[in-house]
């Protein structure tokens, strides 16, 4: 009886307890829905749950973004389970290894990736009170971790706008003001980066600090929620083709377990939804795929809305969506996911060690040759992934050469990476490093080539047997500043990876004169390339502290100095020759606004202040007209549509003048269009004839017959002039990501990295047919004087996602070695 008296007690006590838990409305003050919750609110509520509830909600930070928000992570589970949270983890991690026999499911629920697609954080908060409150049973088998809002940044941004121009009340009217964002967005972060596009290159603050975490974790089931269109119904898995051959039958067939349950619950509401299009599940850096290729059943969730809906909208079909619709549709695939993973937690803890045991990919090793800095910046992504590698031990190793195409044998040493799939990561591997990902559809949501030799400018083989190698510890090791020889006549220093140009960057700022050899030369019987950079006693006499701070950078950054007695050379030009060059320290100015493209933009800026370490000016299409371009060397034009309507005849003549009269204007994809047209300058488009093939009078095959035109993001060998400026630190070919069909002829003179007629068929990636013939024999990278100063033609965009690592010297280049 007495046992019974408890129980009853206990329960009682249970539900007095969840009565007192306030929900998301009561804390807040406002039914949830009726408007967008600050980012500070949302943590604010967190930190109530927590206090709360601490034996079933745990809050921890993780990190803060670029403008100091915090980034937080709710660990929501049984007491029991919170209590022993630290060995489920550590039980679950064994798993990886063979030796774990957990029976936990571990759920992993990521909220507004993209900071526009603002409802599902505020469906976060839901999802989390009925956790602790109405669905607690699922909590007994299930450790749920939340990020309710993995883009803070985007989204106070998109918040912030909606807040100041939407009406009072607010209105349906998809005309109205609030419905319609400037062209600054909160899609993406602060650095205009797609958060969604970066799980695997990892080059935002906001995910590197996450894939800390997450490698602690590894969960069962990671889903990622966004949002879509105004007019598209909800959108869950299974996802759609192509799926890359790595996924496994259960990674496959439990997306339509799930599937079929949300289909339950939407059903019985009468809400629409789709599956199976759209949605691929193949390029590696999503919330879905990155999750999927290292063992999860990783998922996209799309709500219709995105930043366009509001609080509410009218939709094409006469139908108001609500920003409360918009959250329980979030609400209820969010706790449906969790009730199939509660359901079958044996299941997925015996599958997850599964997908972790040896795998026999036909790539054994990828043994990597080139640049020390090229290699250390390849390493440490490595690292952060938790991929380990090692170094040769042999002489030689054969295999598949990425840079040919065909098998060949390459030398090695104890400078050579060796990354084996015979490794806990081996799936992540071999999806990264792959020379060329299989395609089961050429129809395809993202780029379809990323392969990291390719990206890292590296020479590389993948071979079918394992190369053995020593394991790198990944311990890092801090240079110590070089003793300076105090009497030499100057400092020689390689120009030959992007890690030199931060070396320049930063000698630049601290105005340490330093000049580059425009033709090779060779001193002390050691030979020096084009680029190299040359600091002298005589150019810096009057720089206080010179050798000393000197010497701190190149510690800094790891560069090794060759201290010559003269300025006499064995065989090229001598030092005081016109052929060895100042380098100036240049004012850049980069254009945002409309017409450039958000993310290129963004990529630039990225690059400049987070990469580079170089001051740049940011100047807005509103008001650059106002703007004296002379006070600027340098003018970047972003990747951008409809740059005609900025061009003006009178402003186009005004460009030209700066340019003529020594601007330097650096133009990248579409920005070479409006360029292009003009009569004073050579760039021109290639006309090809129109296309033969017959129309297929059949509707459904419209899209496919379209592709035949198309480039999704293909990897193609670059010939490349490196006796040019442009081309510094580059040999005669150059692996460049092309991500559509434009094409323009080679410049007359100034063609600096070119495809020919025989280089149309990509080295890695989707190309159509008909786009394969047009961009035979055209420019990828040029340079075209124009009176005094240039224009520098980028046709493809060397700084693509930030992880496009090869090609950051290229822009490099442009910026000091151009003159």
């Amino acid at each position: 009886m007495k046992f019974f008296t408890s129980l009853v007690i206990l329960f009682i006590c249970l539900n007095l307890k969840a009565q007192e838990l306030q929900s998301p409305s009561e804390f807040l003050g406002y039914e949830l829905g009726s408007q967008f919750t600050r980012h500070h609110r949302v943590v604010d509520y967190y930190e109530y749950l927590a206090k709360s509830d601490p034996t079933k909600l745990q809050l921890k930070n993780y990190g803060q973004t670029n403008e100091g928000r915090p980034l937080v992570l709710a660990y929501i589970s049984s007491s029991e389970n919170i209590k022993n949270l630290d060995t489920i983890q550590q039980e679950h991690i064994k798993n990886t290894e063979g030796v774990g026999n957990p029976s936990t499911a571990i759920v992993w629920m990521s909220y507004n990736v993209h900071g526009n697609e603002s409802v599902s954080t505020e469906a976060s908060m839901k999802t989390v009170y009925e956790l602790l409150t109405k669905k607690s049973e699922y909590l007994k088998n299930t450790v749920v971790i939340i990020d309710p809002c993995v883009n803070p940044d985007g989204r106070e941004r998109y918040v912030n706008w909606y807040y100041q121009f939407k009406n009072t009340p607010n209105t349906v009217d998809p005309n109205s003001k609030e419905h319609h964002e400037p062209w600054l967005n909160g899609r993406a972060n602060h650095y205009m980066f797609d958060l969604n596009r970066d799980w695997a290159w990892l080059t935002q603050t906001e995910s590197q600090q996450r894939i800390k975490v997450y490698n602690k974790w590894l969960p069962h089931v990671h889903v990622d929620f966004h949002e879509q269109g105004v007019d598209n119904p909800y959108y869950f898995a299974p996802a759609a083709e192509p799926f890359h051959e790595v996924i496994t039958d259960f990674q496959r067939e439990f997306q339509t377990t799930v599937g079929k349950n949300h289909a339950k619950y939407f059903d019985a509401n009468g809400w629409f939804y789709f599956t199976k299009e759209v949605f691929d599940l193949l390029y590696p850096s999503y919330g879905d795929t990155y999750p999927t290729y290292n063992g999860s059943i990783g998922m996209t969730y799309e709500q219709g809305g995105s930043g366009r809906a509001g609080l509410g909208v009218i939709t094409s079909l006469g139908d108001t969506l609500t920003l409360k619709d918009r959250i329980l549709h979030h609400h209820t695939t969010g706790l449906s996911t969790l009730e199939i993973a509660s359901q079958n937690a044996v299941q997925l803890n015996k599958e997850f060690k599964k997908f972790y045991l040896p795998k026999n990919y036909k790539y054994k090793s990828y043994v990597l040759n080139g640049n020390p800095n090229k290699i250390e910046a390849l390493t440490n992504l490595l690292a952060q992934h938790e991929i380990e590698y090692g170094w040769a031990t042999g002489k030689t190793a054969k295999g598949f050469n990425f840079s040919t195409g065909k098998n060949s044998l390459v030398k090695t040493s104890n400078h050579t990476l060796v990354v084996g799939t015979d490794q806990k990561k081996a799936t992540l591997v071999k999806v990264l490093f792959e020379p060329s990902t299989k395609l089961s559809d050429s129809l395809t949501y993202d780029i379809t080539a990323w392969s990291l030799p390719y990206a890292y400018g590296l020479e590389a083989v993948a071979s079918e047997s394992k190369v053995n190698a020593t394991l790198d510890t990944h311990k890092a090791t801090v240079q110590k500043p070089e003793q300076i020889n105090q009497k030499a006549y100057a400092f020689i220093a390689e120009w030959n990876s992007f890690s030199d140009a931060q070396f320049l960057a930063e000698l630049v700022q601290n105005n340490i004169k330093t000049r580059h050899a425009k033709a090779p030369f060779s001193l002390d019987g050691i030979q020096y390339d084009r680029g190299t950079l040359i600091i002298t006693k005589a150019d810096n006499k009057n720089a206080p502290d010179f050798l000393n701070t000197l010497s701190k950078i190149a510690a800094k950054h790891k560069k090794t100095l060759k201290a010559s007695n003269t300025g006499f050379v064995e065989d090229g030009k001598d030092f005081g020759s016109h052929s060895v060059q100042p380098l100036k320290q240049v004012k850049v100015a980069v254009l945002s606004g409309k017409p450039t493209a958000t993310l290129n933009f963004g990529e630039i800026w990225h690059y400049f202040e987070q990469q580079l370490n170089y001051p740049v000016t940011i100047l807005d299409t509103e008001y650059y007209k106002n703007v004296n371009l002379s006070n600027y060397d340098i003018l970047i034009l972003p990747n951008g549509n409809n740059y005609d309507k900025l061009f003006n005849p009178n402003r186009m003549n005004d460009l030209k003048d700066w340019i003529k009269n020594g601007g330097k204007l650096i133009a990248i994809g579409g920005a070479l269009k409006p360029l292009s047209k003009e009569e004073k300058f050579k760039l021109k488009p290639k006309t090809v004839e129109a296309d033969s093939f017959a129309l297929v009078p059949i509707y459904d095959h419209n899209q496919r017959e379209q592709i035949r035109n198309e480039i999704t993001g293909a990897i193609f060998k670059t010939k490349v002039d490196p006796t040019h400026p442009l081309a510094y630190g580059y040999g005669d070919s150059y692996f460049s990501l092309k991500l559509g069909g434009a094409a323009y002829n080679y410049l007359e003179n100034g063609t600096v990295a070119y495809l020919d007629a025989n280089s149309t068929v990509p080295a890695a990636g989707f190309a159509g047919v008909d786009a394969q013939d047009k961009i035979g024999e055209t420019l990828v990278f040029g340079v075209e004087e124009y009176g005094k100063g240039q224009l520098i033609y980028f046709v493809d965009n060397p700084l693509f996602r930030g992880f496009w690592e090869n090609g950051k010297l290229f822009f490099a280049n442009a910026l000091f070695m151009v003159n």
